[in-house]
């Protein structure tokens, strides 16, 4: 489903050379939950932003589905994103838009209407236990909260794939553990999971796959979901 073939990532300026990436290679079936570790700096974000198209790696090619990723024209991004759903650490959601106008606004801007708009979100806000806070605003609500109204509103479009980039980052324990549990039930309904983070606790305990990077290079990929370097 997803293939890094022989990719790396480096970085040019007037006074220096930055290797993100080195030799990168990497498979992701469909229906998996991996978890992508290893300190900041090690490469992770620029790793899901050639998923995504953001950025285009210096030497290797990039795989999703059927799709040559680095091979993309700017227009075609936006289909290839809306099959990618991104969930962020800082939530990004609308501060003037309730929960329904956050998850209804990824779907008007792509011009769904609005008979299939009101179908939509409900089920998404039922799904992530938000429908009896549809009229409520971001400020309104928990950290926890508000991190569900964004994995609803990631899930609009369907997609393939969940990418959550430190999804438990600025979240207590508590809200931490209803997050990944969704993520759990997102992945267990068939969408492939790519978690990055570096809780130890979550990686020992969800006992799911382990991609471990340093310095830009994959040093372990482990089945087994134990977090050993």
């Amino acid at each position: 489903m997803i293939l890094f073939k022989n990719v790396s990532k480096i970085y040019k300026g007037n006074h220096f050379t930055l290797t993100a990436l080195e030799e990168i290679n990497l498979e992701i079936k469909e229906k998996e939950f991996v978890c992508l570790v290893g300190k900041s700096g090690a490469g992770k974000t620029t790793l899901l932003k050639l998923l995504i198209g953001e950025e285009k790696p210096t030497k290797g090619r990039v795989f999703f589905q059927d799709i040559e990723v680095n091979r993309l024209k700017p227009n075609q991004l936006p289909q290839l994103r809306r099959r990618i759903g991104m969930i962020f650490q800082d939530f990004k959601l609308l501060p003037k838009k309730t929960c329904f106008e956050n998850v209804a606004f990824a779907l008007e801007v792509c011009g769904r209407s609005q008979r299939e708009i009101k179908t939509l979100v409900p089920q998404l806000l039922d799904l992530v236990g938000l429908l009896d806070k549809k009229d409520h605003f971001p400020y309104e609500l928990s950290g926890g909260e508000q991190q569900r109204v964004a994995i609803a509103r990631a899930l609009v479009h369907q997609p393939d794939v969940i990418i959550a980039d430190e999804p438990t980052g600025n979240l207590d324990p508590i809200n931490t553990w209803e997050i990944i549990n969704l993520l759990l039930k997102i992945n267990e309904l068939g969408t492939t999971v790519i978690l990055a983070t570096h809780d130890k606790e979550i990686i020992d305990k969800i006992q799911k796959r382990v991609v471990v990077l340093e310095d830009g290079k994959i040093i372990r990929d482990d089945f087994q979901g134990k977090y050993l370097i």
